[in-house]
């Protein structure tokens, strides 16, 4: 399952849990395409909840997905709830333009502070 949220001007929330498919990110890129197209530093809150992972097709899609708009990017809070994910991000952080940061679930209301806060 996927939420989009829009919270501020260049600020997305993105919710996931669940098995992610290619039908979810027909819906997101698009969408995360937009805001980079509109906006020249987009902040991105990746918060996971009972995130099983990516169906294989997924996988390649969100790897489509970040080169596409990662130079747009300049902050990534994920939040997660079990260590692969903290990891997964740790192993991302070279590749990403912007700041990438992981929070554990129990610290989001310190993930959405960091977004929004000053410029990275």
């Amino acid at each position: 399952m996927l939420d989009i949220n829009h919270l501020e001007d260049n600020i997305i929330a993105v919710t996931v849990s669940g098995t992610l498919t290619g039908d979810d990110y027909e819906t997101l890129t698009p969408r995360l395409e937009r805001e980079a197209e509109r906006h020249s530093a987009v902040r991105l809150v990746w918060e996971m909840q009972g995130f099983g992972g990516w169906q294989p097709g997924a996988l390649w899609e969100d790897a489509k997905l970040d080169a596409r708009i990662n130079s747009e990017v300049t902050k990534l809070a994920m939040i997660g709830e079990a260590r692969w994910q903290d990891w997964l991000t740790q192993l991302s952080k070279p590749f990403a333009s912007g700041e990438l940061r992981y929070f554990d679930v129990s610290e989001r209301d310190a993930a959405y502070a960091w977004i929004r806060a000053g410029d990275t």
